[in-house]
């Protein structure tokens, strides 16, 4: 007991002290992890600890991810993301297969063994690459969208794989395929499930009768994801315990898991699946919250393993030709997806942003590693300096995101404006930003019938759009340059709906202050970004989900018996002496103080809000 104590408090001690310290220096929470396994990975050995044994269970936390992204797409959302699933994951697959093969065998292998080779390479890291788009916030950017399609297919591409691996078997290792088998799950790892025919559903079957297990169990999935989920839930309810909860969400992603991998698909494509089913449930918040940290802590594991996992030795043995091999691999999967970027209309930054972040290696490559040599595919020796260049490629993929934010996107941004499309037509009304805000306002404004002039930097949002016959323009609403050539200089007003707070505090101080006649309405995440408006001169700031809140006050306040017209002139009301608290705040807000060292800011706030409410009482009686 006291050495699995030892080994879980080792690793949640290398992650506690590496991971501030790796974000402090901006270097993200993903590298943290793997200097944390790099320091703690002399200890593992001294303690003869199986981390690759560590590393099947924390590759887990890649299972409960895919979930939790499933959870956030819609199957509408799913279908529009299509072509570049099919197209551009397709093609990504089979030309970074082929390329990598064909640089194989002119090093002297054999094709069978350079196939192989290129399959489980194509492969891009899953787990890395959504840590950190979510953690910079470049989810929703057209490169992060088009990198999740790609790595969706990898998932799913992996299933065909994983039957064709064995059919390159090496004739030479053939019979001894029992004891490299035998070595493989020594020295790296057993196979993982799809390999266990001790525990398929689908092992010695027909394929017709395999295909028709495996439809089943998505059936399942889908079928018990829609109409089961919520029973569940409420009997679970029935005894009122939070960690009740917890316990069946976690049944529930285990239990999917384990079905795709009984019938031989990948547990990760099985949650997504189910998440994506389960994305329109009432029980999605319920969901995320309880899968969310469990998550967190598997990934963390993860990543220190592949930190831990490199073989220094090995590595110092073959430094010139490991490194290499290594950079090669990153700068030829990287021209490949920037060539791919280009085939897909994927423009600007995005375009680096896709191939930079893409580039590596992925967690799926030391599961493919173990099953080709437990099959005779690839000899052990080959596939030791693989696993290296597998992890070197990996631990270098948070420095490809460091080189895209400090000296690739800034550089790029300055050249956006010669990207950007031609402004044929000049509008007295300019939209910065055509997502769920901005699109409402343009439909309203239209309907009005009223001209409108939209820059948008979503090349896949604003195709669209044009399809709808909308004028819409591709470019950086930020950049001086292109809002003049928008004609803001004769603009009436200038609506700013941009996702991004600090570009719509930077865009709302270069207007206001270069351009005192016109009139700008500001999009403001929160309260707090409602002074920073208004210190910057903006008087006309829409809280992006406060009118929605009043509105949901307003029906809570009827559910309770108010009757209509009294509950929206209450709502009324609390809205106006709401402006007036925010003006009077504003006065008193300093952004770069904490709340709790600007006592004049707390003892203001707190003496409006018991006036409100006494006041907005007062008026109910």
């Amino acid at each position: 007991m006291s050495d699995y104590l030892f080994l879980i408090f080792l690793f949640l001690v290398a992650g506690v002290i590496a991971v501030p310290i790796a974000s402090r220096f901006k270097l993200g929470s993903v590298l943290g992890y793997l200097i944390a396994g790099i320091a703690i990975g002399p200890i593992l050995s001294l303690l003869a600890v199986d981390v690759i044994a560590i590393q099947h269970i924390a590759e887990f936390g890649v299972v409960m991810m895919l979930f939790l992204v499933g959870l956030e797409l819609e199957p509408r959302m799913l279908w529009q993301m299509r072509n570049r699933l099919l197209g551009l994951g397709g093609l990504q697959v089979a030309v970074t297969s082929l390329l990598i093969m064909a640089v194989a065998m002119a090093l002297g292998l054999s094709w069978s063994v350079s196939l192989a080779i290129g399959m489980l390479l194509s492969l891009s890291s899953t787990a890395i690459v959504l840590q950190t788009l979510n953690e910079k916030g470049l989810m929703r950017s057209d490169g992060g969208q088009s990198g999740f399609s790609v790595l969706l297919f990898q998932d799913i591409a992996v299933i065909p794989m994983l039957a064709l691996l064995p059919l390159l078997a090496m004739p030479e290792l053939l019979d001894t395929a029992g004891n490299l088998a035998l070595e493989a799950g020594a020295d790296h790892g057993a196979a993982d499930d799809h390999a266990d025919a001790g525990m398929s559903l689908v092992a010695g079957l027909p394929g017709w009768q395999a295909a028709l297990i495996i439809l089943a169990a998505i059936a399942a999935v889908v079928l018990g994801g829609s109409r089961l989920t919520g029973p569940m839930f409420r009997f679970i309810a029935i005894a009122r315990l939070r960690e009740l909860f917890t316990a069946t969400a976690l049944m529930l992603v285990v239990g999917i898991a384990l079905l795709m991998s009984l019938v031989g698909l990948s547990p990760a494509l099985g949650t997504f699946i189910a998440g994506v089913v389960l994305a329109n449930s009432e029980y999605r918040h319920e969901l995320e919250a309880d899968i969310d940290p469990f998550k967190g802590l598997l990934l963390g594991v993860f990543f220190m393993t592949v930190g831990a996992n490199i073989d220094f030795q090995l590595l110092t043995e073959n430094l010139a030709g490991i490194v290499g091999l290594t950079i090669g691999l990153l700068a030829l999967k990287a021209v490949v997806l920037l060539g791919l970027a280009t085939l897909f209309s994927i423009r600007g930054a995005d375009r680096w942003l896709f191939a930079l972040g893409m580039a590596q290696a992925g967690e799926f490559g030391f599961v493919l590693l173990s099953f080709t040599v437990a099959a005779a595919v690839i000899p052990p020796g080959i596939a030791d300096q693989l696993l290296l260049i597998v992890a070197l490629s990996m631990l270098l993929t948070p420095v490809l995101f460091i080189v895209y934010d400090r000296w690739v996107a800034p550089r790029y941004i300055k050249a956006v404006v010669s990207q950007a499309d031609e402004i044929d037509v000049k509008c007295s009304i300019i939209i910065a930003g055509h997502g769920r805000m901005g699109g409402i306002v343009n439909r309203i404004l239209r309907s009005a019938g009223n001209e409108t002039t939209v820059i948008d930097y979503n090349s896949e949002q604003l195709e669209m759009l044009r399809a709808l016959g909308l004028r819409v323009y591709f470019g950086d609403a930020t950049r001086p340059d292109l809002l003049h050539a928008a004609g803001i200089d004769e603009a009436k007003l200038f609506i700013i709906t941009i996702d991004n707070k600090e570009q719509v505090t930077r865009l709302v101080e270069y207007a206001v202050k270069n351009f005192p006649n016109l009139h700008v309405i500001a999009r403001a995440r929160d309260r707090h970004h409602v002074y920073d408006l208004y210190a910057a001169g903006c008087r006309d700031i829409i809280r992006e989900t406060f009118d929605s809140s009043v509105r949901m006050g307003r029906s809570a306040l009827e559910a309770l018996g108010m009757p209509l017209d009294k509950a929206t002139r209450f709502t009324e009301l609390m809205v106006s002496k709401d402006k007036e608290m925010l003006r009077a705040m504003a006065e008193h807000y300093k952004p770069d103080v904490p709340m709790r060292d600007n006592p004049q800011y707390v003892a203001k706030a707190r003496e409006l809000r018991e006036e409100m409410e006494r006041e907005l009482k007062a008026k109910t009686l």
